[in-house]
Parts: C-alpha cells; sequence; structure tokens
C-alpha cells in the first residue's frame, strides 16, 4: 500500500511537513487534493490544511493517483528513498537496475533472467509495493530526470528527450503531457548558460559532515585521476566507454552538492548522475541510520552524526585498489593505484588542467605484464585475472563470485561491496584500522549493528 494509511506515520509526516524538515525529503511524498499536486515536504508554498493532504511513500505511487509534480519544490529533485521497498532484495535490485536504464537498453524478460526471476513474479513485486508495473516506473523516472534537465540547465530540448531514453521529441513530448500533465515548454525555467557542460544540483537529507567526507578523499586522491581543490571534489570518469568529468561543490545550507558535469556522450548521463549519487551516499538513509548505531554504540564512544561511505567510481577500480592495498599501507597502496593509472591510464584532454587520465581499464591491464610494478609476481597475476574476469564475464554485479578468482579473499569482496556497490551492512573484518579502533573502545557487540554495519565501519575508523 503506497499510500500512507497508518495514524501514526500519518502524525510523524504532519509535523515533518509543517516544519519543513529535510531530513524526511524523500521519504515521502504530500499530495494536495485541491490542487490535484503533489509536493516534497521541504515545499517553500504555505503548507495546504491537513484535510486536504494524502501522503505517499514515493513519488510515483502519487503520479498513479493522478497527481502531478509541484514546480516550485520540484520532486522530481528529491533524494531517493528506498524505505518504500521494505526487505524485498529482488525489488531492490530491479530499482537500482532500471534507474541506471535496464529497461530502456533491453527487455523486461531479459532484467527478469538477470534477476533470476519470471517476468510475472517481478511484474507481481511492482504491483504490490508500488501499485505499478516495472515499465511504467522506467518511464516515471526517465520523466523527473527530464524534469529535473529542463529545470537546471539550458541543453536543448531534442538533447534532453534522447539523453533520457526517448526516440524521438515527439514521444517525449507526450509522455511528459501524460505522465506529469506539463509540456517541456511549460515546465522549462530560465536557466544560466553552462557552454563547458552541465550544471545540476543534487539534494540529499541531512545530516551530512562534508569536511570528513572531503578530508577522506583527499587522502586518497590519484594525481591525474582526481582532485581537491578549495573544498571541491572531481575526477574523470568512464561510463560504458562514455569518457567524461565532474566536480562537486557542498552546498550545506540547501542540503545540496552543486555537480559540473562533462560528458562525451548524454545517453549515459542518467547512469551518470546515479552513479555519482552512489559515490557521495546521497540516498543513505541517514536518520534511520543514525538511530539505530547511536542507541547500538550507547557509551562506548561518541558517534558522530554526519558520517556517510564515500563511493568507488566503478567496481573494477575498487577491486583494483583493494588489490594493490593488500599486506601494504595506506600510502604504499596510494602510490602503487598512482603508478599504474600513469602507466595504463587513457590519456585525456579535459578543461580542467588536473584531468590528465582514466582510470585503466580491464583490457589494459590483462594486456600488461605490470613490469613497472615492484610487487610480489602473484599479486600482478591476481590483477590480470580480475581483468580478463571482467572483461569475459556477464553477470559484474555479483562480486561474490570473485572469490572463485585465486588471490581474491573476502577481504577484498568486502571491500568492494563497501566502496563500489554500496552495501550498506559490510563488516571488513580484520582490517587492521578497525581492530585498532575496539582496542580503543573495549567490547563491542558488532551484530547489533546490522543492517548498517558499514556506517559502523567508518565511525571506528573515524576514532582514528
Amino acid at each position: 500500500m503506497t499510500l500512507i494509511s497508518d495514524t501514526k506515520i500519518q502524525h510523524q509526516y504532519t509535523s515533518a511537513r509543517l516544519a519543513k524538515d529535510a531530513r524526511f525529503d524523500g521519504v515521502f511524498f504530500t499530495a494536495v487534493k485541491t490542487t490535484g499536486i503533489y509536493c516534497r515536504p521541504i515545499c517553500p508554498a504555505n503548507p495546504p490544511k491537513e484535510e486536504n493532504v494524502e501522503y505517499y511513500s514515493s513519488s510515483i505511487s502519487a503520479a498513479e493517483s493522478g497527481f502531478r509534480p509541484c514546480l516550485r519544490c520540484r520532486p522530481d529533485s528529491a533524494p531517493n528513498s528506498n524505505a518504500w521497498i521494505g526487505t524485498q532484495v529482488t525489488l531492490q535490485r530491479a530499482v537500482k537496475l532500471i534507474d541506471d536504464g535496464a529497461l530502456q537498453d533491453d527487455s523486461l524478460e531479459a532484467l527478469s533472467d538477470r534477476l533470476g526471476v519470471t517476468s510475472r513474479h517481478l511484474r507481481g513485486l511492482f504491483s504490490e509495493h508500488l501499485g505499478t508495473s516495472p515499465k511504467r516506473y522506467a518511464l516515471h523516472r526517465q520523466c523527473l530526470l527530464a524534469k529535473q534537465l529542463l529545470h537546471q540547465t539550458d541543453l536543448p530540448v531534442t538533447q534532453i528527450a534522447f539523453a533520457t531514453g526517448f526516440n524521438s521529441v515527439r514521444r517525449f513530448n507526450e509522455v511528459m503531457q501524460e505522465r506529469l500533465a506539463l509540456t517541456p515548454t511549460q515546465i522549462r525555467s530560465k536557466v544560466r548558460s553552462a557552454n563547458d557542460g552541465i550544471e545540476l544540483k543534487l539534494d540529499y537529507r541531512p545530516p551530512f559532515d562534508w569536511d570528513k567526507f572531503i578530508g577522506f578523499l583527499q587522502r586518497r586522491i590519484i594525481p591525474g585521476l582526481e582532485w581537491v581543490e578549495h573544498g571541491c571534489y572531481g575526477r574523470t570518469i568512464d561510463m560504458e566507454g562514455t569518457s567524461g568529468m565532474f566536480e562537486l561543490t557542498p552546498d550545506p545550507q540547501q542540503h545540496c552538492v552543486r555537480v559540473k558535469l562533462c560528458l562525451s556522450d548524454l545517453s549515459k548521463l542518467p547512469k551518470v548522475i546515479q552513479r555519482i549519487r552512489a559515490v557521495l551516499d546521497l540516498d543513505a538513509p541517514i536518520a534511520s541510520i543514525e538511530a539505530h548505531l547511536t542507541d547500538m554504540v550507547d557509551n562506548a564512544f561518541s558517534y558522530h552524526s554526519g558520517l556517510r561511505v564515500p563511493g568507488v567510481w566503478a567496481t573494477f577500480e575498487s577491486g583494483v585498489r583493494a588489490i594493490l592495498g593488500q599486506q601494504v599501507s595506506v600510502k604504499q597502496a596510494h602510490d602503487l593505484v598512482t603508478l599504474l593509472v600513469e602507466e595504463l591510464g587513457e590519456s585525456v584532454s579535459m578543461e580542467h588542467q588536473s584531468a590528465r587520465y582514466l582510470f585503466p581499464s580491464p583490457q589494459a591491464v590483462a594486456n600488461s605484464e605490470l613490469a613497472f610494478f615492484r610487487m610480489p609476481q602473484s599479486r600482478k597475476d591476481t590483477l590480470r585475472r580480475l581483468a580478463k574476469y571482467m572483461m569475459t564475464t556477464e553477470d559484474t554485479d555479483d562480486i561474490d563470485a570473485w572469490l572463485d578468482i585465486k588471490g581474491i579473499g573476502p577481504w577484498t569482496v568486502n571491500y568492494v561491496k563497501l566502496r563500489a556497490t554500496k552495501d550498506p551492512d559490510v563488516w571488513l573484518d580484520g582490517d587492521s584500522g578497525i581492530k585498532n579502533a575496539l582496542k580503543l573502545v573495549g567490547d563491542l557487540d558488532t551484530e547489533q549493528a546490522r543492517p548498517y554495519r558499514s556506517y559502523l565501519g567508518f565511525q571506528l575508523w573515524n576514532l582514528l
């Protein structure tokens, strides 16, 4: 049931919308029966009377009930929230893949096969939990991204249509009118021109300790691939053959991060935006995480509010970083990754002087003898085996399958889950930093931290 009918929850949501509490942004949406519009809890408009309000757990459930998005608070910009999915792992994976464009590139049957279920079962999950079908969900997400681009960029409508997966401008106009009850012309806002790229505002739910987050990345910066300047983080990226770069500037006052993005192919824009959100951990249910862990650590140590899990751009990159970090210091691992990027990274020419390389591809690593490395041959062989595996496997999402690769153990697999696939419940058993932190805090039942052990690990690292 996507319409919230629980009285206790309704009272909580009423308080949140009246206070315009950003901690609930994206957790629920307010639909106003008298206007036919649905809003975020932080909408700047005067709050409607309670008798005219319905609460929905997702934007699509409000849209499927006939409401159109507000042009002031722009529900398309709300942080994603997976709370409405519950514990349905298959549905979580399906939503992630669809958000990455799975149904733009392939059929529902192909997606179902990838998930190991029948298409009928998948349709049933979407119907039960979202009140819609997978294809209508995918179309809704396309429309919201298009709406965001119409609001925040000066990209031509034609480019926005194709960037968000529509095959023609005519189809784009039809769907936007059908799904949002708005035409692109009605949505289009006057925006500052950004001839050298796209500039977007990505919202999140507070708290977010940006100083700690940027500091973590800065200590691991790979020159030529990443940079931190004046509190801003940037890096080069590759997404399925599309190269580019992004720079982000946190705006804590507005609970958002401003992203400047350049891409060689705009058709990969939806996937790139989703990946940036994952790298920055923008969609973490931070209020639930902190409520759970604060109670759990109790008096063992002082909980640091706003810590997120910084991501790595791709699973292969994360795997390489983990392998090169085996049995060496953090500095030594950093130097090895830097050398690999300089030797095998594809040279790029971009507007930012620090953007000189892309991270080496699996092909580049597999085809190299890695003679420039002064390390045991066994570790070089492990790198090449991983690279060949990434070149030949069809299911790159199954990180547990890496355990079959000689030289890769549980710590490496868990590190990749933590940093690349953003599993919230990874426990790096045996990690030296966590071991040292546990010595400081004494007995701590880490099992109580489930399902947020990834965040407990970062709390412990922070103690050092």
